[in-house]
């Protein structure tokens, strides 16, 4: 026999709307009356419906996770911080990985619709440049927030790292260190995380009354130790006496140190590193690699947070407006950058 809300309801003497509260801990159910509800639906094994559930609510209580990758420490942070932070409030999470395809990010958004989940997440895969199937999922009224990787021309709830204010910072760190033949490792072209870095390495390098050289920019598109490496190996040819460094991720200013130090380059001694991300291996690495720490563990709890306040308001208003929620970037400066501390 499957018992229902109702059934539960009427052997305890309480109201459904009791019964449902104690199962989902709401705070306004006092702690004995939690414990008395889940002991007996413990003792009679029920298992709420789902599917009634649904058909009463609308509701799945499932949520779509879109991950551009699932090698990455950043987004292993946020994951798990959403995961942990939706299952307190009584949702399952479905994650899927684009591997960096806009098909397959196209495609499993249409099958995250399909399964009537009640919000997508989803930083967008770096070649995506057609937005039709996000703009989609607003037109179906489904809360849409982008997160990371964020697209300026999809009017929906958007939660980011500052990344103008990090490459500017981490820039002028290198600056006030004395360096003045700046190297900027950027990311692929398309990207916004990776145009906002570049116009805040840009933006320091004019504060500074530093010359930009398009020449001192390499593109690693794919963000990798390799691209790193090769990347000061094709410039110092060019540019031998550059003396400090700026990358797009932590895996590349560390394939950049590779390169110095085999060139026989003294870090920070002649040349100045800073890298973004703040990944484990940046503070254990010889020297320590100064970086620009991004919070995964925060931008997950904000990307969810903010599903959450959407379920309180008008969703289908709230989500068809840009909004855009900045997550403070921080300087953690190490040994790779301290040519003086004075000077900081």
């Amino acid at each position: 026999m499957n018992l229902t809300l109702k059934d539960i309801a009427q052997a305890m003497g309480v109201s459904v709307t009791t019964v449902s509260k104690a199962l989902k801990d709401y705070k306004d159910i006092s702690p004995e009356t939690k414990t008395r509800i889940r002991a007996y639906t413990e003792k009679v094994n029920f298992r709420p419906n789902a599917h009634a559930s649904f058909l009463r609510t609308q509701k799945t209580r499932l949520i779509g996770l879109v991950l551009p990758r699932l090698k990455h420490d950043f987004f292993n942070e946020i994951t798990e911080s959403i995961i942990c932070y939706a299952a307190s409030h009584d949702y399952k999470v479905i994650v899927l990985c684009s591997e960096e395809s806009y098909e397959k990010e196209k495609s499993q958004i249409k099958e995250l619709l399909q399964l009537n989940v009640d919000g997508i997440f989803i930083s967008v895969a770096k070649n995506t440049n057609d937005y039709t199937h996000l703009k989609q999922v607003i037109k179906n009224n489904t809360p849409l927030i982008l997160f990371d990787r964020t697209v300026k021309l999809v009017p929906s709830l958007q939660v980011v790292n500052d990344d103008f204010e990090a490459g500017f910072m981490a820039t002028e760190h290198l600056i006030k260190q004395g360096c003045k033949k700046i190297v900027h490792l950027r990311g692929d072209l398309i990207p916004q995380i990776s145009i906002d870095r570049f116009f805040g390495y840009k933006k320091a390098l004019e504060k500074h009354n530093i010359p930009f050289k398009k020449e001192l920019v390499t593109i690693c598109s794919e963000n990798t130790f390799e691209e790193g490496y090769k990347g000061v190996f094709n410039l110092i040819k060019k540019f031998p006496d550059v003396d400090g460094l700026f990358a797009i991720t932590d895996l590349v200013a560390i394939g950049a140190m590779g390169a110095f130090k085999e060139l026989g380059y003294q870090i920070p001694k002649d040349v100045a590193i800073i890298g973004y991300s703040n990944w484990l291996i940046s503070s254990l690495i010889t020297p320590k690699l100064s970086t620009i720490e991004q919070n995964g563990n925060k931008m997950g709890k904000q990307v969810m947070q903010s599903f959450l306040d959407l379920q309180n308001t008008d969703g289908e208003m709230a989500t068809s407006k840009y909004q855009r929620l900045i997550i403070p970037s921080r300087l953690i400066p190490r040994t790779s950058s301290m040519k003086t501390t004075e000077l900081l």
